[in-house]
C-alpha cells in the first residue's frame, strides 16, 4: 500500500485539516518532475525513456559499501569533484511572528536560479506552511491536555478524599492533613502503612531495575514523608453525580437536590465518571502521539521524494530541524501518558497493571469469517423461502381467491410489521457501508462503546435472520391453510405471527451476552430516553432514534393492530372489528403522532438548555407535522370536503417546513455562496450529482401523503393495505437516505471544529476559587 493511502487511513478524521497536506505537496513535486523530464528530453534525446536512463546511470555509480554508516549526501573529506548533490541546498531558520507567541519556521532555498528552481521554491514555501500549521496545532492541543490534566488532578484529590470519607469513617471524621504520621492514631497508622505498601508496590512495578536496597530506601522515604490527602477539599466541592433520570430532573426543577452526600452509592458513581474521564483522556493522548508520529513520517517521506526527483540532498537539513522542533522534541504527551497509566492502575485497577491497561487501551473490532458465512446462509434461506411463498400463493391462487380481502385485512398487517423492521435494518446496513467508505466516524458520533459498534455485515446478518424467521412463518401459515388436516385449527394458524413477535421481543430483551447484547441494551436505553422525553438530557442518539420512529408510523400502528386482533379475540373468528371501535380509532390517531410528539418535547428541552432559536423552529416543524397527521387521519375516517382541504393545507405547510429543514439544516445543503454552488464547501461524495438527486428524491417522497388525501388508495389494481405498505416502505427508504447525509453533515461539523472526543462529565464541581486545598 502506498504511503499516501495509508496516511489518509490512519489519520484522525476530525483532525484531517490539521495534518500535513501530503497529496498537495506531491502535486507540487509532480510539476518539478515534469520539468526535469522535459529538460532530460532536451539534453538527452536518445534516452527519452526516463526509467531506463536512470536505471542505466545507477549501474555506473560508485559503491558506498555494505557497512557504510554515513548518511546519503554527507560531505566526504577528499572529494575533489564538484557537484550540486553534495552542496548545501537549503537553510532553515526560526523567525518570530509579530503578535504571536509561537515562532515560525522558514526555509531559504539557495538555488532558485537553477532551471525549475521556481517550482522548488514553491515546494519549500508550501512545506513550511504545512509544518508551521502542524506545529501550531500540536502546541495548541498539548496546552489543552495540560489544562485537562490539571483539572483531572483536582478531581482526583476530591475523589481520594471522598474515598477516605466513605470507606474509612473513623479517619473521615478527622482532619488527616493536620496529623503527622509519627503522632497518628492506630487507625491512622494502619492506613498510612497500607498506603505506603501500595506506593512501594507501584514503584517496584514502575522501576524493576532498581535493587532491593534501593526499594527499601524508597519505602523508608515514603514512610517518613507520607502525608494523607486533605479532607478539607470536600468542603469546597459540590458532588455532581446525580444520575440523569426523570426523578433527578424533577428534583432539579423543584430545587430539592442534595448536592453533598457522602455514601458508597455516590462514591461508586464518582468512580464510574472518573474512570470514563481517564479513558477518554488517555485516548486523546494516544491520538496526539499518533498525530506527531504520522506527521513526522509524512515529512520524511515527502522530503525523500524531493531528494529523488530534484537530485538534491535537502532532507537531512530539514529533518534535523523537525527533530529539534517542538513536534519532534516535545515529550509532554509521553510523560503524561505514563503518569495517567500509573494513576489509573493504582486507583482504579487495584494495582493490577494488566487489568488497568486492558481498560485504558481502546478495543478494536476483529472481522470474523463466521459472520460472513452465516450471512450467506441466511440470505440463501430467505431467498429460498421467498420463492416458496410465491409458489404457495400461486398454487392456492390467493390473488384471485374470495378470501383475498380477508387475508389482506387480517394477516398482512401482522406480517408487514416485520417487513418494515427488515427494510429499516437493511437501509441502516447500507448507510454503515457508505459511512465506512467515506470515512464517517459514526461510532464516535453515536457514542458507541469502543469495539462494540456493529458493522454493516452484522446488521445485514440481523436483517437476513429476521427475514428468515418471517418468511418461515408465512410459509408455515400458508401450508397449514392448504393442508386439509390442519385447516380446522384456524386459531393455531392465526397465532404464528404472534409467536414471531414474541421471539423478536425475547431476542431484543434477552439479558444474556448473546446476539450483540451491548448494542441491544444501547438501543433499549435510547428508546427509554425517547419515551421519557423531555425528562432526559437530549443527546444525538436519542433524537436520531426518535427521527427513525417518525418513519415507522405504520409499524407502530401494526403493533396497535396486534393488541386489538389478539387482545379482543378476533383471531379466533378470523375477522377484526377494530376499525369499528371508537377506542381503536382514537388510538389509531394518537399512536401516529407519538414519534413527532417525542421530537417536539426533545426540541423544547434543547431550547430551554441551549437557548438556540433553531430548536424552536425545529419544534414548530414537528408540531405542524402532528397537526397534519391528525388531520389526514381524521379525513380518512370522515371524508368531507372541508376535511380534505384542511388535510391538504396542513400537509403542504408541514412538507415545506420539513423539506427546508432536511436540506438546509440536517444536510447543510442549498448554500448559494458555497464553492460548490447550492451544496456545501466540503463534500464526501466526489460525484456532486448524487446530492442533487438526493434532494429531488427527498422532496418527491415527502409528498407521499398525496395518495391518502386525494383518494389514490382506492385503486382497483392494488389492495389498499398493500399500497399503504409500499408508501411506508418508500418513507423508510427516504429515511435511510436522510441518515447518510445527516451523519455526513454532523461528521463535517466535527471536522470543522476538530471535535474528535466526547465530553465526559466530571463528578466534582468546585464552589470557590481556592481549588488547591
Amino acid at each position: 500500500m502506498k504511503f499516501g493511502k495509508e496516511f489518509s487511513i490512519q489519520l484522525v478524521q476530525e483532525w484531517q485539516d490539521a495534518y500535513m497536506d501530503y497529496n498537495g505537496l506531491k502535486q507540487v513535486l509532480k510539476q518539478v518532475l515534469h520539468l526535469k523530464d522535459r529538460q532530460q528530453e532536451i539534453h538527452h534525446p536518445l534516452t527519452s525513456a526516463r526509467g531506463s536512463f536512470r536505471r542505466r546511470v545507477s549501474l555506473y555509480r560508485a559503491f558506498s559499501g555494505l557497512t557504510s554508516k554515513c548518511r546519503l549526501g554527507s560531505p566526504r573529506k577528499g572529494d575533489g569533484g564538484g557537484g550540486h548533490v553534495d552542496d548545501e541546498v537549503i537553510l532553515v531558520s526560526s523567525v518570530d511572528d509579530e503578535g504571536s507567541e509561537d515562532g515560525k519556521y522558514q526555509t531559504m532555498f539557495l538555488m532558485p536560479s537553477d532551471e525549475g528552481g521556481e517550482y522548488e521554491l514553491v515546494f519549500f514555501r508550501k512545506l513550511d506552511d504545512e509544518f508551521n500549521k502542524v506545529v501550531n496545532f500540536y502546541k495548541k492541543k498539548v496546552n489543552e491536555v495540560m489544562v485537562e490534566a490539571d483539572e483531572l488532578s483536582k478531581q482526583m484529590n476530591a475523589f481520594i478524599a471522598l474515598r477516605i470519607r466513605v470507606e474509612n469513617p473513623v479517619l473521615g471524621g478527622a482532619n488527616l492533613s493536620s496529623i503527622h504520621p509519627v503522632d497518628a492514631t492506630k487507625q491512622g497508622e494502619k492506613f498510612n502503612r497500607m498506603e505506603t505498601i501500595q506506593e512501594v508496590e507501584m514503584s517496584s512495578e514502575e522501576q524493576p531495575a532498581e535493587g532491593e536496597s534501593g526499594r527499601h530506601q524508597q519505602a523508608k522515604a515514603d514512610m517518613e514523608g507520607f502525608r494523607p490527602p486533605s479532607l478539607r477539599v470536600l468542603d469546597h466541592v459540590r458532588i455532581n453525580v446525580e444520575p440523569e433520570s426523570p426523578v433527578s430532573t424533577l428534583k432539579g426543577v423543584l430545587k430539592t437536590t442534595n448536592d453533598k452526600r457522602f455514601s458508597k452509592r455516590e462514591l461508586k458513581k464518582a468512580e464510574t465518571l472518573m474512570t470514563q474521564a481517564f479513558i477518554e483522556f488517555y485516548n486523546k493522548l494516544r491520538l496526539m502521539k499518533s498525530f506527531s508520529f504520522l506527521n513526522q513520517l509524512a515529512f520524511s517521506k515527502i522530503l525523500k521524494k524531493y531528494d529523488k526527483i530534484a537530485a538534491r540532498n535537502a532532507s537531512k537539513t530539514y529533518l534535523e530541524m523537525i527533530d529539534n522542533s517542538y513536534l519532534g522534541s516535545s515529550d509532554e504527551v509521553s510523560k503524561l501518558m505514563e503518569r495517567v497509566e500509573a494513576t489509573f492502575v493504582k486507583h482504579f485497577a487495584n494495582g493490577n497493571h494488566r487489568k488497568g491497561m486492558d481498560i485504558l487501551r481502546p478495543k478494536f473490532k476483529r472481522e470474523r469469517h463466521t459472520i460472513t458465512f452465516f450471512l450467506g446462509v441466511f440470505f440463501g434461506f430467505s431467498l429460498a423461502l421467498s420463492v416458496g411463498i410465491i409458489v404457495s400463493i400461486h398454487a392456492r391462487n390467493v390473488v384471485n381467491s374470495p378470501g383475498r380481502h380477508q387475508y389482506m385485512e387480517n394477516i398482512f398487517p401482522l406480517y408487514s410489521f416485520f417487513g418494515y423492521i427488515f427494510l429499516h435494518l437493511f437501509m441502516y446496513a447500507v448507510d454503515i457501508y457508505y459511512w465506512n467508505r467515506y470515512r464517517v466516524n459514526y461510532a464516535f458520533i453515536f457514542g458507541f462503546k469502543q469495539g462494540t459498534e456493529l458493522g454493516f455485515r452484522e446488521v445485514l446478518l440481523l436483517s437476513s435472520g429476521l427475514a428468515v424467521i418471517t418468511f418461515a412463518g408465512v410459509v408455515s401459515n400458508l401450508d397449514m391453510e392448504m393442508d386439509p388436516r390442519t385447516r380446522s385449527f384456524r386459531a393455531i394458524t392465526e397465532l404464528v405471527p404472534l409467536g414471531l413477535l414474541l421471539v423478536l421481543g425475547f431476542i431484543t430483551f434477552c439479558p444474556f451476552n448473546i446476539i450483540y447484547r451491548s448494542s441491544r441494551f444501547f438501543l433499549i436505553r435510547c428508546i427509554f430516553h425517547c419515551i421519557c422525553a423531555p425528562l432526559y438530557k437530549v443527546t444525538l442518539p436519542d433524537f436520531f432514534l426518535a427521527d427513525q420512529f417518525t418513519s415507522q408510523v405504520q409499524a407502530i400502528r401494526s403493533l396497535q393492530f396486534y393488541i386489538c386482533y389478539y387482545g379482543w379475540g378476533d383471531y379466533k373468528r378470523r375477522s377484526n372489528s377494530c376499525k369499528g371501535n371508537e377506542i381503536y380509532r382514537t388510538f389509531y390517531l394518537i399512536v401516529a403522532t407519538i414519534p413527532y410528539w417525542i421530537r417536539f418535547l426533545q426540541c423544547a428541552r434543547r431550547l430551554i438548555e441551549e437557548k438556540d432559536s433553531d430548536h424552536a423552529v425545529n419544534g414548530l416543524k414537528y408540531f405542524s407535522t402532528i397537526v397534519a397527521v391528525a388531520t389526514r387521519t381524521t379525513f380518512a375516517q370522515i371524508k368531507t370536503g372541508n376535511m380534505m382541504i384542511a388535510a391538504a393545507v396542513t400537509s403542504v405547510f408541514a412538507t415545506c417546513l420539513s423539506t427546508y429543514w432536511d436540506l438546509v439544516k440536517d444536510w447543510g445543503l442549498l448554500r448559494r455562496d458555497s464553492k460548490n454552488p447550492w451544496l456545501r464547501d466540503k463534500l464526501l461524495v466526489p460525484n456532486k450529482s448524487v446530492y442533487f438527486i438526493a434532494m429531488v428524491v427527498n422532496v418527491i417522497l415527502r409528498l407521499a401523503w398525496v395518495q391518502s388525501v386525494f383518494g389514490f388508495t382506492d385503486a382497483p389494481y392494488i389492495h389498499r393495505k398493500a399500497l399503504t405498505a409500499i408508501v411506508a416502505g418508500l418513507e423508510i427508504f427516504r429515511r435511510g437516505m436522510w441518515n447518510f447525509f445527516r451523519l455526513e453533515n454532523e461528521h463535517l461539523n466535527n471536522v470543522g471544529k476538530y471535535r474528535a472526543f466526547k465530553s465526559v462529565p466530571l463528578p466534582f464541581n468546585y464552589e470557590d476559587e481556592d481549588k488547591d486545598l
